[in-house]
């Protein structure tokens, strides 16, 4: 699912709008005896906190035509766990002794129900810190006095910034639920900001006013606003979980970016580039436009084997191949920062984009179509689409097209095969640059799902003991993981099998995968498992390996999608030979369940044939990746995956 980004662009300008306090907002930010008595939160019983009230107002003031910005909050603590958000920190930038945010008139007070009556403890001002967090940011700090369970907090206080270029933005979302959290903006009509909502979570309010000659310049000049307002109601904490990509991608918010400013003179400055714009200045760009366009002697690099190779396709995986064993990864993302080809070649180590410019430079040198593609890292988050945002990009990876079929390319992991990227890639899409035709997006979806096989033939041997061969073959992201663990140290990846099977001996251990590159990865061993017996009669679990013992869904309600980077599969073969021994008294029932319009399924089935017990259970996510809508169906899907594993039980008995 495509994450949910809403821009609205307004056509705004200079200067200030200062809201006067209206009687009923003081009123809903006042304390109520209702406020102090709430013991949890009905919707978020496990809410540590909740957010009773937030206010913001933005605006530009008539005398300094600074951004000023007023915040409110009223916050509800119902533990001991919920004590830090009486912790406030105040981050203020500062780019000189003249150009520096500022605060003031930072208000804060605790209110206690205490035998039936009320008491209030106000902050003093002794007690507001200041520190200087870096060069450009100092931060205000303030912890509320007298917390205690069930406390209700209030503060607020007043930001100055001579910043416009960056309009103050909101977050109407974070770790604990919201009740109400309120935004008000006022923009001069010099300005035009591409403003973005970004996040699942609907507004309940969202209007937008013209007030005319909102601001007054000393020569009579005059500028109209935009006076927005903006409300959500009832809003779910915001609570990281497994398979999601970058928290800032979902969290809802109001992000502001400046395009234009135009000033009361007439003079129009452009801040926000077209895409057209940035093409070309990558293209003459000094540390990636000059490095791209870097020839290399391929005679000088490259064997003579690699040279005279006729076959494009081995051709190019020759050279990916070179690449990748001769030039070390430096684990450093910058991409238009140290990048140098020379360097590279001298010291076999370097950054992303030193080693990938170098596979894409020593590919086109040797006939082959490719192009740089940049794409932001999952855990950076989704590069804007909108309008170009070169910054948000943090990864540079290769196109190339052999016969008709595009790969993406990056030799920056020495176990990755041909073709496939390294899951920090895999963020739903990228920007192709052409310097001839203009870039453009393009998706990033891994071609074939990945998948996990467990093939096991038991028997019991004259003491009970359950014995035989386990064959185990895992593909695309699987089967990398699997080659790491394996290539870097052999004698440590059998010992971290035996210790994950702690009721198990394991022997013999073979892998038929010869090359850390190999497509997948293939292994085969000997065990020795006791089941569990009563007299006559074992009950024995099948499962010996499970590929769940839990469910990684555990939250109420998930607001952003399930993303598990690739299409997934599971396979577990279970054949016990039974011989003359025993007979099953007992065997699991058949099992099948399905998600939502075919998007995944399992199924899990034991037979009995003769003297030998087939089980097969298969799980398929024909998904890559999930709406938040399907986050109950999933929950309830792992659930029973889980549970499968868990209870199911082969009950036998002696003949």
């Amino acid at each position: 699912m495509k994450h949910i980004i809403i821009i609205i662009v307004f056509v705004i300008g200079l200067s200030g709008f200062s809201q006067s306090k209206e009687e009923s907002e003081d009123q809903v930010f006042r304390v109520s005896l209702g406020d102090l008595k709430m013991k949890s939160y009905p919707r978020d019983s496990t809410a540590n906190a909740l957010v009773l009230y937030e206010y913001g107002n933005s605006y530009v003031d008539n005398e300094d035509y600074d951004l000023r910005t007023e915040i409110k909050n009223k916050i509800k603590i119902f533990n001991k766990e919920g004590f830090e958000k009486a912790d406030v920190t105040i981050y203020l930038y500062k780019s000189g002794s003249l150009n520096y945010e500022s605060v003031k008139d930072i208000l804060a007070t605790t209110y206690n129900l205490e035998d039936g009556k009320v008491t209030k403890t106000q902050l003093q001002k002794k007690d507001i810190y200041e520190e200087e967090y870096s060069e450009n940011i100092t931060k205000i700090k303030f912890t509320l006095p007298n917390i205690k369970e069930g406390s209700v907090i209030t503060f607020s206080y007043k930001l100055r910034s001579p910043y416009m270029r960056k309009y103050q933005g909101w977050y109407f979302q974070e770790d604990i639920p919201k009740l109400y959290s309120e935004y008000r903006t006022s923009i001069p009509a010099n300005w035009l900001y591409h403003i973005k909502l970004v996040g699942g979570q609907e507004l309940t309010t969202n209007t937008s006013d013209i007030k005319k000659n909102c601001l007054r310049m000393n020569n009579g000049a005059s500028a109209d606003c935009s006076e927005s307002v903006y409300v959500m109601k009832n809003i779910p904490a915001f609570i990281e979980e497994d398979y999601m990509t970058a928290e800032r991608n979902y969290i809802a918010r109001i992000e502001y970016e400046l395009e234009t400013f135009q000033a009361m003179d007439g003079r129009v400055e452009n801040y926000t580039k077209t895409w057209k714009d940035v093409d070309k200045e990558l293209r003459t760009e000094k540390a990636i436009g000059k490095q791209l366009r870097k020839s290399i002697d391929v005679e000088e690099v490259l064997t003579n084997e690699i040279i005279n190779e006729t076959d494009p396709l081995k051709k190019t995986k020759a050279i990916y191949h070179f690449v990748q064993d001769n030039y070390t990864w430096n684990e450093e993302f910058k991409i238009f920062k140290d990048v140098s080809i020379k360097n590279l070649l001298k010291n076999k180590s370097g950054n992303v984009s030193s080693i990938n410019i170098l596979l894409h430079n020593l590919l086109k040198e040797s006939g082959i179509d490719v192009k740089p593609v940049f794409l932001s890292t999952r855990n950076n988050g989704f590069a804007t689409k909108i309008y170009p945002v070169f910054t948000d990009f943090n990864y540079l990876v290769v196109q190339a097209i052999i016969n008709n079929k595009t790969y993406l390319l990056d030799a920056t992991d020495k176990y990755l095969n041909f073709g496939l990227l390294p899951y920090r890639c895999l963020n739903r899409y990228a920007r192709l640059v052409d310097f001839k035709n203009g870039s453009e997006w393009i998706d990033i979806n891994p071609a074939q799902r990945s998948s996990v096989l467990y093939s096991l033939d038991l028997k019991f041997d004259e003491e009970q003991n359950l014995i035989g061969n386990v064959k185990s073959k895992t593909t695309g992201y699987h089967a990398l993981n699997s080659r790491k663990s394996y290539f870097k140290n052999k004698s440590s990846y059998v010992d971290k099998l035996q210790n994950k099977t702690i009721d198990i001996d394991i022997s013999n251990h073979q892998s038929e995968t010869e090359t850390q590159t190999a497509p997948d990865f293939s292994e085969s061993y000997n065990i020795q498992y006791t089941a569990d017996d009563i007299g006559e009669t074992i009950y024995l679990n099948p499962f010996i390996f499970p590929f769940f013992k839990e469910n990684p869904f555990k939250l109420q309600e998930r607001t952003y999608p399930i993303d598990f980077g690739y299409k997934d599969n599971y396979v577990y073969i279970f054949k016990l030979d039974l011989g003359d021994s025993y007979e099953v008294s007992e065997k699991p029932e058949t099992i099948r369940v399905a998600l939502p319009n075919k998007t995944g399924n399992f199924s899990f089935s034991a037979k009995v044939m003769g003297n030998t017990v087939h089980i097969l259970f298969n799980i398929n996510f024909n998904e890559a990746v999930y709406p938040p809508s399907y986050y109950p169906y999933l929950k309830e899907f792992m659930n029973k995956v889980v549970n499968v594993q868990t209870n199911s039980l082969l009950v036998l008995k002696k003949k």
